[in-house]
């Protein structure tokens, strides 16, 4: 090793000393305990993709999983056939029928909305379940299929410890403000722009 990479490298490690004290100071001082409101928008790929790694993820802790899936539901989904290997963690319901486009029949959106809804509030009063995935709820709620306000006094009732995770286009600001954690995903590139269309376990 030469004398310049001996000073590169004894340079990093002070560095690295300095931002690991700052980190542990953090660390140290977030150590509140909560279910916490996730929300995964904006137009770029990866909103339920995330939401559908932290079921893993709560699987690996052993909790149990409830999903409900808005407006998909007409086509079956890598996601569902795997999940539903687990009926005794996981939940599944993909409540759906369709992209609005597909379906063009708003009355029929709004009746299916509100039966999924239904479903949600058995899992919001359950302390047993310990995540729950809204999938494609911004959706509906950005085409007014569920009243936002009865969504967040809702969600605002649930079991102290229980997290749930929301993803959609377009998500509400009031949403937005009562989430603890925002994630919006941007679109730098997309193989759909190339001509390339969607496909198994990328796109479903």
């Amino acid at each position: 090793m030469t004398q310049e990479q001996d000073g590169i490298n004894q340079r990093h490690q002070a560095r690295m000393q300095r931002k690991k004290a700052i980190i542990d100071q953090h660390i140290a001082a977030a150590d509140g305990k909560k279910g916490l409101l996730i929300v995964n928008t904006g137009n770029g790929k990866g909103k339920s993709s995330s939401a559908f790694g932290m079921v893993m993820r709560a699987l690996g802790h052993e909790m149990q999983v409830g999903i409900v899936q808005f407006i998909k539901g007409a086509m079956s989904t890598g996601e569902e056939r795997f999940l539903r290997r687990f009926p005794d963690e996981v939940s599944f319901h993909a409540m759906g029928e369709g992209y609005t486009w597909d379906t063009q029949n708003r009355e029929r959106d709004i009746e299916k909305a509100g039966i999924a809804w239904e479903l949600v509030r058995g899992f919001l009063a359950d302390p047993a379940i310990g995540l729950i995935v809204l999938d494609e709820l911004n959706i509906a709620l950005k085409y007014g299929y569920l009243d936002l306000d009865m969504v967040l006094a809702d969600l605002a009732k649930r079991p102290p410890m229980q997290h749930v995770i929301i993803t959609g286009r377009g998500a509400p600001a009031a949403l937005i403000a009562a989430a603890d954690t925002v994630t919006e995903m941007q679109v730098v590139k997309h193989a759909y722009d190339a001509g390339i269309g969607a496909q198994a376990a990328i796109e479903w």
